[in-house]
């Protein structure tokens, strides 16, 4: 099944923030830093937030992360919607992926990422966020 969150991004302050959404909506709150991925950032950056996703008890599902330095950061209008899916709905997010470009632009190809599953990341003709991950096979 595919699923739709919002995605909010955050320059230096995703680990405090989700930590005080955590306390607004408790539940499980999963964070990974750009160390953790190998992510390439300045030094300074590393124990950053690369991913973080907050399950609230509600069943409220967000995620978040920093925005490194070296990509533009404008407070206000700092949030993507992120798809997400297993590798069952591949056919269909690629689809999606592929749609959205239309008229706008990519500014990931869709691509294995370090995680291991496809992602990528698209700015549609509205001038709306996008992040596509297709969970990579699981292992037999």
């Amino acid at each position: 099944m595919t699923t739709l969150n919002p995605y909010l991004g955050f320059r230096g302050t995703a680990r405090e923030a989700m930590e005080f959404y955590q306390g607004v909506f408790g539940g499980e709150l999963l964070l990974s830093t750009f160390r953790d991925f190998g992510a390439e950032v300045e030094p300074d950056e590393l124990d950053l937030v690369m991913h973080a996703q907050l399950t609230g008890d509600a069943g409220v599902v967000f995620m978040a992360s920093d925005i490194p330095k070296h990509m533009d950061y404008r407070e206000g209008s700092n949030f993507s919607m992120s798809l997400s899916g297993p590798d069952t709905d591949e056919a269909r997010l690629r689809e999606y992926f592929q749609r959205l470009s239309d008229g706008g632009t990519v500014q990931q190809p869709l691509s294995v990422a370090p995680w291991g599953d496809s992602f990528g990341m698209v700015q549609d003709r509205f001038g709306v966020a996008w992040m596509v991950n297709i969970a990579a096979p699981a292992a037999a």
